[in-house]
C-alpha cells in the first residue's frame, strides 16, 4: 500500500469540591499471588508500598479490568475505560494474559472510589475474518470528545488476532473508533498508520487542546539500515501528529520529538500555556526511570527535564509504568497521574496508581509517591 493515513476497514466530578475524602480500598482476591495487598479503608487514595499490588473492585465486588486506558469527565461523572485483560489461567501460567479476548470495558463514576461497571464499549468479535477477533489488543486506548462532531472519537495501539507484536499491517497499527455516547459502543472504523505506512505504531496516547483540536501521540518504529554494512535496525521515537478535523485520521502536520528515541508510554499535560509530556523508558516488563519534557509549542522544540518522580524508588518508578492523567473536575491546575503496576505471572492482578502532579515552577512538575494521600490535603503547589 502506498497511500498515507488510509483505513483498513472491518468487512463485516467529584459531586463538589467540599466532597473530595476520597476512599480507595485494596483488597487481596487470591491467596495464591504473593505481594497482593489486603487493606483497611483509608481516608484517600491507596497505593500501597512498593512491594505491594493493591486490589480494587467495582460496585458488584468485581476486580476492576480496565487497564492501560484512561479517565474522562463527562456529563457529571468520571469514566474510567481500558482493556479487559484475560483472567488469571488454571494452569497458572500467563497464557496470553496481556491480550483480551472481550474488548475495552468502562466504569463510571461520581466520587472515584466507586466505580460501576458500564460493560464493553468495544468488543473482540468471534468472526474470523473480522479485524477484531480475539485473542488481540486494543492498547492504550483513548477517547476524547470532538466539539465539532459532537462524537467521541477513541485510538489505540491495534495488535490484531493472535495478539503479538509485529511489524507487518495488522500487528503495529492505530485503529480508531466513534460513538455517539461516552458509555455507548463504539464503532471500529479500522486500522491505519499515520505519516506512512513504514512506520510501525507502538505505545501511544491522544490530547485535545484548548482550541478542540486534537492530536495522536506515538511511538513510531520505522525499519533502517547501516550505510556502511547494510545491517538492518530499526529506528524509534515518539511523536505528534495533529488529527484531521473529525480525529477520525491524521492529518501531514506532525513533528518528531527530539530526545525521545526508545521512550513510550507518553501521557501530555497543559497548564498556563505549557505542555508537559511524561514518558516512560523502553525495557520490556522491567520497570524504568521515567522522563518527562516541557515545551510551549506542540510542533517547536521539546526541552527534557528528566525524572519527575521524587523519593527513594525513582528508578523504578516506584514499580510502574504510566498510562494517563487526568484533571480533577471543579479543581484549577490539579491532575492525576495514572501509573500501572505490571503483573505478569497474572496480569488481571495488575494494579493502578494514582500520583498527584505538583508544580514547582512554570517550568516543572513533580510525581510525589505517596502511598496513601487524599484530594483535600493536596501536596504544596508553588
Amino acid at each position: 500500500m502506498n497511500a498515507n493515513n488510509c483505513f483498513h476497514p472491518i468487512a463485516t466530578t467529584f459531586v463538589q469540591p467540599t466532597c473530595l475524602s476520597l476512599l480507595l480500598v485494596g483488597i487481596c482476591l487470591s491467596a495464591t499471588s504473593a505481594g497482593l495487598a489486603r487493606t483497611e479503608p483509608a481516608n484517600g487514595f491507596h497505593n500501597g508500598e512498593v512491594s505491594e499490588r493493591v486490589k480494587w473492585l467495582d460496585t458488584d465486588g468485581h476486580l476492576i479490568n480496565a487497564h492501560d486506558g484512561g479517565i474522562l469527565f463527562a456529563d457529571g461523572k468520571y469514566y474510567w475505560y481500558g482493556m479487559e485483560l484475560r483472567p488469571f489461567m488454571a494452569t497458572n501460567t500467563l497464557a496470553g494474559g496481556q491480550k483480551t479476548t472481550t474488548g475495552v470495558v468502562m466504569y463510571s463514576s461520581t466520587n472515584l472510589f466507586d466505580w460501576k461497571r458500564e460493560g464493553l464499549i468495544l468488543s473482540c468479535s468471534t468472526d474470523p475474518n473480522s479485524l477484531l477477533k480475539g485473542p488481540m489488543r486494543f492498547e492504550r486506548p483513548k477517547i476524547i470528545f470532538n466539539d465539532k462532531t459532537k462524537k467521541y472519537v477513541m485510538w489505540f495501539h491495534y495488535v490484531g488476532y493472535p495478539g503479538d507484536h509485529g511489524q507487518d499491517i495488522g500487528t503495529a497499527d492505530a485503529g480508531v473508533a466513534v460513538s455517539d455516547t461516552i458509555n455507548g459502543r463504539y464503532t471500529f472504523l479500522g486500522i491505519q498508520r499515520p505519516i506512512s505506512d513504514k512506520g510501525e505504531v507502538k505505545d501511544c496516547t491522544l490530547f485535545k487542546d484548548d482550541d478542540g483540536s486534537g492530536y495522536f501521540i506515538y511511538d513510531r518504529v520505522v525499519p533502517t539500515s547501516d550505510p556502511l554494512t547494510g545491517k538492518m535496525d530499526k529506528k524509534r521515537s515518539l511523536h505528534i501528529v495533529k488529527l484531521s478535523d473529525d480525529f477520525l485520521t491524521c492529518t501531514k502536520t506532525y513533528k518528531e520529538i527530539e530526545n525521545s528515541a526508545r521512550r513510550e508510554a507518553p501521557v501530555m499535560i497543559k497548564r498556563n500555556g505549557r505542555y508537559f509530556l511524561i514518558t516512560s523508558g523502553m525495557s520490556g516488563w522491567a520497570y524504568n526511570r521515567s522522563s518527562y519534557f516541557q515545551t510551549t509549542n506542540l510542533f517547536g522544540a521539546y526541552e527534557l527535564m528528566g525524572d519527575p518522580c521524587t523519593g527513594t524508588n525513582t528508578a523504578t518508578t516506584y514499580d510502574s509504568q504510566g498510562t494517563h492523567a487526568f484533571a480533577v473536575e471543579g479543581q484549577k491546575d490539579r491532575f492525576i497521574f495514572i501509573s500501572e503496576r505490571h503483573y505478569t505471572p497474572c496480569m488481571t492482578d495488575s494494579s493502578y496508581i494514582f500520583w498527584p502532579v505538583v508544580f514547582t515552577t512554570p517550568t516543572n512538575l513533580h510525581l510525589p509517591y505517596l502511598p496513601e494521600w487524599d484530594a483535600e490535603h493536596w501536596p504544596t503547589e508553588k
